[in-house]
């Protein structure tokens, strides 16, 4: 819709925010009328525009179109983009004319299905000033027209007076926005609610749901909002705003619980010629969606739990490592125990980020900066090396985290004993991601490899650690050379794709 309103129309900024707000609720009135709406904007003149609205139109463009979930269509065929001279759908050129509703005419065969079309100008409202839009063709599939019911009669007189609001602007409500994961829509759950707050009409699925919140009487003839707040199990004193709000005073959505039972309502105060003349609630009951997010958030809460313990249990072992090492007369265990150490470490730093965060995902930059520094704080002090990240991480599945921030810290060793030792220098960690690849590179500008070394043949811990971990376990490659500049470079190349974690729960 921006699209072709940007390029087709001649409307600004602020009328197509106005159109945006109308099309993102107007599923609500789409199902309260059984019918289509097909949203017509006046076409760009040729002559290259004017002032708006225009005095004469000579097209019009689709911009946008909604079919019911409550009955059958009338549109099978998508018209969005479609262009129609004035004159062909006259409705349309009549509302738009008049600001008026228009429902004359008789139904249409011209598709072999009898359609009966009505026309609803659209009128936005920005303080004082008023502006017309365009017009909504509300088209219904009279195939399987019969007698209608008493939910479909007050479904159609709601979308009746809904349709006023939109030609007197009064719908979209000006600055409200929908505050629950999910509007409550026409099919969960509906009451018409009359100007004194009281029910005066209740479908099955809404008195299904406040028997759920324990109403054991009828809720019509009730008082809507004080009926809820007797029922809700809040333990505080009945807010008046509360009750005044579920009287449909007010646009507002608010969830209820009760007994165990999560209800959503949506109100929406029917205003007709400058006058309420009462509201609409839509009901939603959520009970089960709610427990699930309850299941959810306790497994959560548990595996955080979960990783806080590990991280706790790790510092343990590295402080018992420690001071063993500090015990040993002899300095090849002593610096091996050290090296344990720095490696337990670095899988604590990444269960201490899991305990903190509520998913399996780890922004990562955080993490390689702690290796980094840790890793930093080996070397003499009169050796100056300041290691440094270029580049970031991003987010990364906990399931290769640790093994990265493994392969990182002996990377890191491997070069500030080897490399960079009693002579200080520069150490970098280069960082390039991609949607399917992440490379790491760490190098440094010091003594460079042997020119005999051979990573497959190499003795040390940590180069077999390293491997074991990027072809082993992440499936990745490992590239070890010397720069030209002087010094060591090892490139770490690995796939994402492989290790890329399923997508988010719902509920």
């Amino acid at each position: 819709m921006p699209d072709l309103v940007r390029k087709q129309t001649d409307l600004d900024q602020r009328d197509l925010e106005w159109l945006h707000a109308l099309v993102s609720d107007w599923q609500l009135l789409a199902d309260l009328s059984f019918a289509d709406l097909v949203l017509w904007v006046p076409q760009k003149r040729a002559d290259g525009g004017g002032n708006w609205p225009p005095k004469a139109v000579e097209e019009w463009v689709c911009v946008a179109q909604m079919r019911p979930t409550t009955g059958p269509t009338a549109y099978p065929d998508d018209l969005v983009g479609k262009v129609v001279r004035t004159g062909k759908r006259g409705l349309i050129d009549v509302a738009w004319r008049e600001r008026r509703i228009v429902r004359e005419g008789d139904p249409e065969w011209g598709s072999g299905i009898p359609v009966r079309e009505e026309s609803i100008p659209i009128l936005s409202r920005h303080g004082s000033q008023s502006k017309m839009l365009g017009v909504i063709q509300r088209s219904t599939n009279l195939s399987s027209a019969r007698t209608p019911s008493r939910l479909e009669l007050t479904y159609l007189q709601s979308a009746s007076d809904l349709a006023q609001m939109i030609a007197e602007g009064r719908f979209p409500v000006p600055g409200a926005e929908a505050n629950l994961i999910r509007s409550p829509r026409v099919g969960d759950g509906l009451l018409r609610v009359d100007r004194t707050g009281r029910v005066v009409y209740a479908s099955p699925n809404a008195l299904s749901a406040y028997r759920r919140l324990g109403l054991a009487t009828d809720l019509v003839g009730d008082h809507l909002g004080e009926t809820t707040a007797a029922l809700s199990e809040t333990r505080q004193p009945i807010d008046e705003s509360f009750v005044g709000m579920l009287s449909g005073k007010a646009h507002r959505e608010v969830e209820v619980e009760a007994h165990g039972a999560f209800v959503q309502l949506r109100m929406l105060p029917l205003i007709v010629a400058g006058e309420q003349i009462g509201s609409i609630a839509l009901i939603r009951d959520v009970t089960e969606l709610r427990w699930r997010d309850r299941e959810l958030m306790t497994k959560d809460a548990t595996i955080r739990e979960i990783h806080h313990r590990v991280k706790n249990n790790l510092q343990t072992v590295a402080a018992l490592l420690r001071l063993q090492a500090r015990r040993l007369r002899i300095p090849e265990g002593r610096a091996a125990l050290e090296e344990a150490v720095r490696r337990v470490g670095s899988i604590a730093i990444v269960h201490e980020t899991l305990s903190h965060t509520p998913d399996e995902l780890i922004d990562f930059d955080e993490i390689a900066d702690r290796v980094i520094a840790m890793s930093g704080e080996v070397m003499a002090l009169e050796i100056r090396v300041h290691p440094r990240r270029l580049g970031s991480f991003g987010v990364l599945p906990a399931a290769i985290a640790s093994p990265i921030a493994m392969i990182l810290t002996e990377l890191l060793q491997n070069a500030l004993q080897h490399g960079l030792a009693g002579r200080g220098g520069t150490l970098e960690v280069l960082v390039s991601r991609t949607e399917e690849r992440l490379t790491v590179e760490v190098r440094d500008d010091g003594v460079g490899l042997p020119a005999d070394f051979d990573p497959e043949s190499a003795d040390s811990l940590g180069i077999q650690i390293v491997r074991a971990l990027t072809e082993g376990e992440l499936g990745g490659s490992l590239v070890f050379g010397n720069r030209e500049t002087g010094g060591a470079s090892v490139v770490l190349d690995l796939p994402l794709e492989q290790h890329r974690p399923p997508g988010p729960r719902t509920s």
